[in-house]
């Protein structure tokens, strides 16, 4: 279908005007959208979307495919200004452009928030957001298919499925045999802990156990629902929102556009189309996303927008600000030939794929309903450690985490394949250990450069490694899953590539071993690293550390003096019938992998626009 009769279909099929208009069709507009469609089914909604349907796609409900999916049009790509404290680097920050957004692309990795992150939220002037409101929402939007679910912790009549996916890898055994025997400091257990600190756990994945498909929100909360709610709700694909329409103050639509309406230069070729929405409009555009829209409409400080000649409506100098996410690192070995392995799986080859195919279509079992990470721990320092961590993440200990001990440090994983950048030698098996913080004290921002493009380059600064107490943290992760690996039966060596250019002349035993026979003795004392060694770590990792795919935070939910965009009811603050409703809101970064979050975030923007639409909420 040519562009100019695929717009003359929609504008057949498009009402000029909704009750409700979603800018984007993300993880979190998916739980809402369609938690209100079924509980009002005469309530016109929309969703417009910048990517494409994603329904029952096989690269993305099957999940030992999901890496193919970042080189795939379902990612929007985000490039960095250059950082000095990334040596001169920029960094592309991916985010889902599709129906469903992250849940429908990402690592499927289940964990939670601790409690003191949301009671933070609550803390900074957010009543009703706070651990006691927020967890039980969490247990509403799961079933939970792991044996020994505690039903206080856990729900198991929601949308979407937990389990521990189609296998437990050896690798993941491997792990948890190792830090039994050699962390002697830190606990192993054989049920997932979800959020408590220092264990050693089993790590559960947003998969179905019955299906091995993922568990995202576009197949759970849109694709499935029921003839009736899904009358009056409209999904419109490959559009982006330009900007939000106002009178006197007051949301009453939007205008989007699809890329082929702007020259190689990015100017304008078509005018934007225009919808309205008679009683709200939700942003939920995500980190990038949302705060452009505001921006573009006017909405944000006058020094950024007098940047992208938009004239301002409100000033709101917080809109684009309080960029978060986790800084990622991994480390590649290879492993043994009876290792269960998914380095082909993830690189798409297809004859890879074949001996797991009929498995998982018949039972959906085996390695293609996998992740790679089925194991994992939440660490806090020992007291040597801390002392090892120096004076700057000292500092930071003592004012952020002594007092909530609940939040972890960083997060060390088992992953069955090589997550790192570094070329796997032809032919061979590898795992790796990706280690990020959870809680980087440098943040960032992101802000637009056009006013009325939204495909645009965006002026993005993610902050990465620019508070010293970051750098350290990583350090410490790189060591600490160095010293499991290679004790790991499985272990045949390091990647070079993939690890620090430790300096020639030391005399320490920091040196990569590009093969090995098998792995070292349990006992065998730790490597010792010189100063010049740490800093080869240190410029290690300001040459390869990448996002965690968890950016949030940029249209923060704080009070207007403190910088926040919106209030606790999701409301931009200066404006009428505009909410936000993704992890832009979040105020402060959580310690955990953000899909459950975002889970939550929607579960509780239900609750609020149903209260304000005068829509029930009984089940």
């Amino acid at each position: 279908m040519s562009l100019d009769s695929e717009r003359a279909t929609l504008s057949m099929s498009l009402l000029e005007s909704y009750d409700v208009i979603f800018a984007g069709g993300g993880t979190t507009a998916c739980v809402v959208a369609s938690r209100i469609a079924q509980a009002d089914p005469s309530l016109k909604i929309l969703i417009i979307e910048a990517g494409s349907h994603t329904e029952d796609l096989i690269d993305h409900v099957q999940p030992g495919r999901c890496l193919n999916l970042s080189l795939a049009h379902t990612f929007s790509h985000f490039d960095s200004i250059p950082s000095d404290a990334l040596g001169g680097r920029s960094i592309r920050v991916l985010t889902g452009c599709c129906l469903g957004g992250g849940s429908a692309v990402n690592g499927m990795m289940y964990t939670r928030a601790s409690a003191s992150d949301y009671d933070d939220w609550e803390k900074v002037g957010n009543p009703g957001w706070g651990s006691k409101d927020l967890i039980p929402l969490a247990r509403k939007v799961e079933t939970y298919q792991v044996a020994s679910g505690d039903p206080s912790v856990h729900g198991f009549n929601g949308p979407i499925k937990i389990s521990r996916g189609g296998q437990v890898t050896n690798i993941a055994r491997e792990f948890l045999e190792v830090a039994a025997q050699y962390d002697r400091d830190r606990k192993t257990v054989t049920q997932s802990t979800l959020d408590a600190q220092d264990f050693y756990t089993p790590w559960h994945m947003y998969i179905d156990a019955h299906t091995g498909k993922r568990s995202d929100t576009a197949h759970h909360f849109i694709y499935n629902l029921n003839p009736e709610a899904k009358r009056n709700l409209h999904i419109l694909t490959n559009r982006r929102v330009v900007k939000v329409l106002f009178e006197n103050n007051r949301a009453v639509g939007v205008s989007y556009a699809v890329h082929d309406d702007f020259n190689v230069l990015g100017e304008t070729k078509n005018p934007p189309q225009t919808v309205h929405a008679s009683r709200l409009v939700i942003l939920s555009s995500g980190a990038f996303g949302s705060p452009a829209i505001l921006e573009r409409s006017g909405i944000g400080s006058a020094e950024h927008l007098a940047q992208a000649q938009v004239d301002q409506l409100v000033d709101l100098p917080g809109v684009g600000e309080n960029y978060n996410d986790h800084n990622l690192c991994a480390t590649p070995y290879l492993s043994s030939e009876d290792s269960d392995c998914l380095d082909g799986i993830f690189g798409g080859d297809e004859e890879a794929i074949k001996p797991y195919l009929a498995e998982w279509t018949e039972k959906g079992t085996g390695l293609l309903a996998h992740n790679s990470f089925d194991a994992a721990i939440k660490m806090r320092p020992t007291p040597k450690e801390l002392e090892e961590l120096g004076p700057f993440f000292k500092k930071v200990w003592q004012e952020f985490y002594v007092e909530a001990s609940d939040k972890p440090v960083a997060l060390l994983i088992s992953s069955a394949r090589n997550l790192s950048t570094a070329p796997s030698p032809p032919g061979s098996k590898t795992f790796s250990m990706p280690f990020c913080s959870l809680y980087p004290r440098a943040i960032g921002y992101t802000h637009i450069t056009s006013r009325t493009n939204p495909w645009a380059p965006l002026r993005f600064k993610p902050g990465y490694l620019e508070d010293p107490a970051d750098v350290a943290i990583l350090r410490w992760g790189y060591k600490r899953g160095r010293e499991i690996a290679r004790r790991m039966r499985s272990f045949r060596g390091e990647i070079p590539a993939g690890h620090p250019k430790f300096p020639s002349s030391t005399t320490t035993t920091s040196s990569v071993a590009s093969s090995a026979p098998g792995p070292i003795d349990i006992d065998t004392p730790d490597i010792v690293y010189s100063a010049e060694d740490d800093k080869a770590i240190d410029d290690h990792h300001r040459a390869t550390v990448s996002t965690s795919w968890h950016s949030l935070g940029t249209c923060a939910m704080k009070s207007r003096v403190a910088g926040g965009v919106v209030d606790p009811r999701l409301n931009v603050y200066g404006v009428e019938n505009l909410k936000v409703a993704d992890l832009s809101i979040v105020p402060l970064n959580v310690g955990a992998n953000t899909y459950n979050t975002a889970l939550i975030v929607g579960e509780k923007a239900f609750l609020i626009v149903a209260e304000d639409l005068g829509v029930s909420t009984k089940e």
